[in-house]
């Protein structure tokens, strides 16, 4: 099996994976770990606030997510170029 061939298949798979939940739970809510936070916080003291305010709120939980998708593939961009130019270093002094 070529390369690509294997890269399409585990791209096939990897899409699947990230759709499959929205397909096969039809009601759920998918809910981030902030609220829910927030939530068990004013179950313990209902007196509690914040210590600070955001700046801005997006408009939307939609594009809130899709800033925090841009936030972690810039990261993992980050990553994967330090380890890749670390990498290549090795292999340079090796030969």
């Amino acid at each position: 099996m070529k390369l690509w061939q294997k890269n399409i298949i585990l791209l096939v798979i990897a899409a699947a994976i990230c759709l499959l939940p929205l397909f096969l739970l039809k009601d759920a809510e998918f809910a981030g770990a902030d609220g829910m936070a927030e939530e068990a916080i004013t179950e313990i003291d209902e007196g509690y606030k914040p210590w600070f305010t955001p700046l801005s709120e997006p408009a939307s939980g939609e594009i809130e997510s899709l800033l925090f998708c841009v936030q972690a593939a810039a990261g993992a961009g980050v990553i994967g170029f330090i380890l890749g130019r670390m990498t290549a270093r090795k292999n340079e002094n090796n030969e």
